[in-house]
């Protein structure tokens, strides 16, 4: 508890980096930090003397790209900066012992060494995937499990039941309505993944003892075998263990045997190619209807600003998004020229509607070099909907690719060939992870 207690201070920085919402007491990190000489003797007190009490926790939904709502637990910020420092204090005990095909929200791994040690294992010859789903995870953790496999290394009492008390904060709902919460490590507080990784661990190990070839990100779970047979029987045998030992639910709904590149995988879908080996890296189905409804949401019929702030918005769309898939390799290149021919259609669209009038339209395309006789006879042939007006031969002559790259249009196929990996040698993470 001295050492939670020590390392407040910059707990409280790393939460106030994080620049999450007010909790249920609508106090904002500013608001705290006001008062924070104040406060931080006070909590010190209460936390030695063992009178500190979590506030409640503000629930919020968020939609999940699956389908459905996702549950955020939001605390208050005295606890989120209580729970960082209880975090900063667990993990140098726990982070050495995960074991190493754990890769969420643990240092110098990511999502992309996960896909790194996947393609390994296809590349060994298992094509086969046993993708196992847990449903409801966060909200489903065992609280008496966890505080047990708790006090195997945390011999402070006084840190248990400060750990303990966090568990069952009590929940405020959108409605108000205040709710006991007696099991889950509710997604939202800087604790949750460290707790997470914690009953998981016990999964982890269990698959080794057995011998499989394994990759874990958070509460996704990834078995590599070398037929659909192993397959099946690996998924009954794992999901007996995890409902059984762990008290876990697995979603067979969304489970599976499979082949790789038939399920998403942390938004990528993997494929081996028979004749030279390789492992391809390609984008989920899920992941292409994400972006489709994305750049629709971008580019709305009814967009009222300036089609310079739409392009804006789009390239920070652009660059993010690329920075996390542009570890595809090399045959996604034709979605994304799919993808970049998509938005420039919309903001084609976007501009002729800007133009109200067909007159308008015709005059401005004749200033973008367009025969007159051509650009009235492209425009007033037949009648056309906006969206068939903007893919028209006379359109698309005239609002051409190089004019939106002048106007600043970032590409996805272009920013591909700039992203990191293909810029520079790229270091083996499993190289790095190796010699930890």
């Amino acid at each position: 508890m001295e050492e939670v207690i020590g390392g407040l201070g910059w707990a409280f920085e790393a939460v106030a980096a994080n620049k999450g919402a007010p909790g249920p007491d609508r106090q904002s990190i500013e608001q705290v930090r006001e008062h924070l000489s104040e406060v931080m003797p006070n909590l010190r007190q209460a936390l030695l003397s063992g009178n500190y009490q979590p506030g409640d926790i503000r629930r919020v939904w968020i939609p999940k790209a699956g389908g459905g709502q996702r549950g955020l637990g939001i605390p208050n910020v005295i606890d989120r900066m209580v729970q960082e420092a209880v975090r900063q204090a667990l993990e140098p005990v726990y982070e050495p012992t995960f074991h190493p095909n754990s890769h969420g929200f643990r240092p110098k791994r990511s999502c992309h060494t996960a896909i790194q040690q996947a393609q390994e294992y296809l590349q060994t010859g298992r094509e086969w995937v046993v993708d196992i789903d847990l449903e409801n995870f966060f909200n489903g953790v065992n609280h008496q499990r966890l505080m047990a496999r708790l006090a195997q290394r945390v011999w402070d009492k006084r840190l248990l039941r400060l750990i303990g008390q966090m568990l069952k904060a009590r929940i405020v709902m959108p409605d108000g309505v205040v709710v006991s919460n007696d099991e889950g490590v509710p997604q939202g507080g800087p604790l949750s993944p460290l707790l997470s990784n914690i009953v998981l661990d016990e999964l982890d190990w269990e698959l080794q003892e057995r011998g499989h070839c394994f990759v874990r990100y958070a509460d996704d779970a990834n078995i590599y075998v070398k037929s659909e047979r192993a397959g099946q029987r690996v998924m009954a045998s794992v999901s007996e263990f995890i409902e059984r030992r762990l008290r876990l639910k697995v979603n067979t709904a969304k489970s599976a045997v499979a082949q790789p590149q038939e399920r998403h995988f942390l938004g990528f879908s993997l494929r081996r190619e028979p004749l030279d080996d390789s492992v391809q890296v390609g984008l989920s189905k899920r992941t292409k209807e994400r972006i489709d409804s994305k750049i629709r949401e971008l580019t709305p019929r009814n967009w009222g600003g300036s089609l310079q702030a739409c392009i804006a918005k789009i390239n920070a769309y652009v660059i993010g998004w690329m920075g996390f898939f542009g570890i595809c390799t090399e045959q996604v290149e034709n979605t994304l020229r799919a993808l970049d021919a998509h938005i420039r259609r919309r903001l084609r669209t976007l501009e002729l509607k800007h133009y109200k009038r067909k007159r308008t339209i015709v005059k401005r395309l004749i200033q973008l070099g367009i025969k007159a006789k051509t650009a009235w006879r492209g425009i007033y042939a037949g009648r056309k909907s906006w969206w068939a007006l903007s893919h028209t031969s006379v359109v698309d002559r005239a609002l051409r690719n190089s004019l939106w790259d002048a106007r600043g249009l970032k590409s996805l196929a272009q920013q591909y060939w700039l992203h990191p990996k293909r810029m520079v040698a790229p270091k083996s993470a499993q190289l790095e992870l190796a010699g930890e």
